[in-house]
């Protein structure tokens, strides 16, 4: 259908045509301005749920950090109401889920803390500050039952509402420091423990910083330096280390060195004149910066003195002094190497701790097993570590016998033990600590000293009766020689001039002997015994000696018998002083020998030659076996000699790293014989 056709069905409808497009135009136009105005609406409000859901999601973000920050720091949060007098918790689970009430929050806070908490509080809620922070004891049992202290530290802040102003509530974090607060209390125990140690110490001690100005010197430091007073002292206080004799003369600032000196210190100002044993530790940190400058000074002006006293004596006091001087060193430095561990103990627990340093715990162990380790017949020791409330009430110092704690020996050990009783702050016995120092070096050093002093004193007596010796020994054959040269003029048979010179002859042997001891015992003390290994057939010298020594013998009941075994033997040996060695032992058999044989021989032995002198004599006791080698002893007065060749042996072994020794029993006989390393080039056995 179409235009025309509408047209002629709606003949009177043709008049309103113009009103009728006015009228569809405008509802098209409201209708359109409708729906811009609802796509307008959801955009807004597209806008608005997207800005609402973001401000959500901030806002759960936030709860979740200031959740997270909150469990991080292991804080919490309560809210008390000021109008209702009652306490919820907002965080944590410092108080219970369904809150406490006034009357419960001031029952759970230390009697002796409770005023200032109420105080600060109270000046909260009436406005007069705006916050308050403070630490107070708080019970953390809530049964009912035995109060459980801990430490809390409480940050409080008012809340207020627009208009008002007393605050409405009071928002608190609240803090458990209680293990903080006890490790502070453990650390300040431990540096008292130790401050004391300090100060009690038996040397000197001071700590001065990397720049060289002191911090702190212990009681033992002040009384040698002179202090004014127990607190510090002027003068070394504005005196620094690196310019202060004699410490600028060795240490360098930039490099500060382990030092050890001994010399005498003269400060004119605080009147100190003294030989002091100085030594300088410096203490790193674990990065290996320098943090303190440790010294340690001894005094030793006396024993100065006795040292120059000791040296106006003769020579062999002389070097028994040296001795005693280096005794006197290791004594000093085992001070101060301090074989020492500190411990202390739990009665409660009954056991005891050796710390290696200051923290370091080294051995761990009950009282029943520490007290093996003591030796004690007396039964005091296992009384004490029964009932140690008693007897460790006071400070003690004691030296006792016991088996090594920390040393991996069977040995005997000297400990000098200090012990400082422990109180709890209800003035309780609680245990003890102190320090245990092994003392067995200079418990034998000491005894070392009185050893060699009475050696020293045994040296100048025996050298009075080795001067009293030889003017008997020297006499002798002198006195044989004149009177027998004074009765050769008068012979006048050629058999009674030969018996006579035979006499004069024998006692110019023994005075050229005698002489020969002593020029090698002095040469020994002078220069030290000298070797001279040559390139030698010993067989050949060995018969050649043994010939020589077989004259000797003219007791015609003693046969002398001589064995070698080698037709030839090289190797290489100071020939001289083998023979020395075996005329020595052949000369002493020959003096005790009246009836039986001599028997010289010798052998290869262990990468060495075995030499050995047996006979049949008198024999020497068991118990004078050990002492037959030293200077100036002889077993019989009353047989001639000076009682050194066998010293002179025994040096002769030791020089040559061999060994020497006797066989013996009374009234058999003995054997003597050495032993010396050496290496044979070449031998043919005899046959």
């Amino acid at each position: 259908m179409n235009m025309n056709t509408i047209y002629c069905i709606h003949p009177l409808l043709s008049g309103q045509l113009p009103f009728l497009n006015t009228l569809n135009q405008f509802n098209i136009s409201v209708v359109v301005l409708v729906l811009l105005i609802f796509c307008i609406v959801l955009f807004f409000n597209h806008l608005i749920l997207k800005r609402i859901r973001k401000v959500s999601l901030q806002s759960s973000n936030t709860n979740a950090v200031m959740q997270q920050a909150l469990k991080i720091s292991e804080e919490h949060v309560v809210y008390y109401n000021v109008s209702t007098k009652y306490t919820d918790k907002l965080y944590g689970h410092m108080i219970p889920d369904e809150g406490i009430s006034a009357e419960d929050w001031k029952a759970h806070v230390h009697p002796d803390d409770l005023p200032y908490a109420l105080d600060q509080l109270h000046q909260v809620i009436d406005g007069k500050l705006k916050s308050a922070e403070f630490n107070c004891r708080w019970n953390f049992d809530y049964s009912g039952g035995r109060p459980r202290w801990g430490y809390m530290h409480n940050v409080s802040v008012a809340e207020y509402l627009p208009g008002m102003t007393r605050p409405v509530g009071i928002i608190s974090t609240l803090a458990d420091e209680t293990n903080i607060i006890k490790q502070q209390e453990k650390e300040d125990e431990l540096h008292q423990r130790y401050k004391l140690i300090f100060e009690e110490s038996i040397i000197g001690l001071s700590f001065y910083d990397p720049d060289g100005w002191l911090l702190d010197a212990n009681k033992k430091m002040r009384t040698i330096c002179n202090f004014d007073s127990e607190v510090g002292d002027e003068y070394f206080s504005n005196a620094n280390l690196f310019e202060t004799a004699p410490f600028n003369e060795f240490l360098d600032k930039n490099h500060v060195e382990e030092y050890w000196i001994c010399s005498r210190s003269d400060i004119p100002e605080r009147d100190m004149h003294l030989y002091l044993e100085i030594r300088v530790h410096p203490i790193h940190d674990e990065s290996g910066k320098l943090t303190y400058i440790a010294i340690a000074v001894r005094v030793v002006t006396e024993e100065r003195e006795m040292y120059l006293q000791s040296r106006l004596n003769d020579i062999q006091i002389q070097k028994a002094n040296e001795e005693i001087k280096r005794y006197e060193i290791e004594l000093r430095y085992l001070m101060e190497s301090c074989d020492m561990r500190a411990w202390r103990t739990s009665f409660k627990d009954r056991k005891i701790q050796f710390m290696k340093g200051l923290s370091e715990i080294e051995r761990e162990m009950t009282f029943d097993e520490y007290e093996t380790y003591f030796i004690d017949d007396s039964g005091v020791i296992s009384e004490n570590f029964a009932h140690p409330e008693i007897h460790f009430t006071e400070p003690v110092t004691y030296l006792c016998k016991m088996r090594p704690v920390f040393h991996s020996t069977q040995e005997i050990q000297w400990n000098q033990i200090n012990n400082v009783p422990v109180y709890d702050e209800n003035g309780e016995l609680t245990g003890c600590f102190g320090l245990i120092r092994n003392m067995t070096k200079f418990i034998q050093a000491q005894e070392q000293l009185k050893h060699e002093t009475q050696r020293a004193n045994e040296s100048g007596r025996l050298k009075s009766v080795f001067l009293a010796n030889m003017t008997h020994e020297i006499r002798t054959p002198l006195n044989a020689i004149v009177g027998f040269s004074d009765l050769l003029q008068m012979m006048t048979t050629t058999e009674e001039k030969r018996e006579l010179i035979h006499v004069i002859h024998n006692n110019c042997d023994m005075l050229l002997r005698l002489i020969n001891d002593i020029m090698a015992i002095s040469a020994m003390d002078s220069n030290g015994l000298v070797m001279n290994p040559v390139k030698t057939d010993f067989a050949q010298a060995f018969n050649d000696i043994c010939q020589s020594l077989a004259q000797r013998v003219e007791n015609p009941n003693v046969q002398f018998i001589k064995e070698n075994p080698y037709q030839s033997l090289f190797t290489r040996l100071d020939v001289g002083r083998m023979t020395q060695v075996i005329t020595n032992f052949v000369t002493n058999a020959v003096k005790y020998t009246q009836k039986g044989h001599i028997r010289v021989g010798y052998q290869m032995k262990d990468n060495g030659i075995y030499m050995y002198c047996e006979d049949t004599g008198t024999g020497i006791p068991k118990e004078q076996c050990s002492k037959v080698f030293d200077r100036f002893v002889k077993l019989n007065d009353y047989v001639q000699g000076t009682g050194l060749g066998l010293s002179i042996c025994k040096a002769i072994a030791e020089r040559c790293n061999g060994k020497i020794g006797v066989d013996s029993e009374v009234g058999k006989g003995s054997t003597f014989w050495i032993w010396v390393p050496c290496i044979i080039e070449k031998s043919e056995i005899s046959e």
